[in-house]
């Protein structure tokens, strides 16, 4: 019986934390979707930000596929605070400059 009224108690206090977690993000003028979307973009942007590390070695598919991930990273950062990301604003910033670079280049061979 103990035992039940453990696991009834931890459930309990995980309900309350999920509940508290979804609180603090609307508190914050967020959709729990937007937040999710932006844990995900934060996930595609370290892979970006390896990626750029070899730009000048990409093909047109490979550029094609950062331009379009970037894009994805861009919307989903648009729709969260500022502060949730500034400690990865040097990353954003750098992909942001590739994206402008592969677009102008994009525009001249046409």
């Amino acid at each position: 019986m103990e035992l039940f009224g453990i696991i009834y108690i931890l459930i309990f206090i995980i309900f309350l934390l999920i509940a508290y977690s979804i609180f603090q993000i609307k508190s914050a003028g967020m959709n729990v979707k937007d937040f999710k979307e932006f844990i995900q973009a934060n996930e595609i942007l370290d892979k970006l930000y390896e990626l750029s590390k070899r730009y000048e070695r990409m093909d047109q598919n490979e550029r094609l596929m950062f331009l379009m991930e970037a894009e994805k990273v861009f919307r989903a950062f648009d729709k969260v605070p500022n502060i949730l990301w500034e400690e990865e604003y040097q990353k954003y910033s750098k992909i942001l400059d590739i994206y402008r670079e592969i677009k102008m280049i994009r525009w001249n061979e046409q």
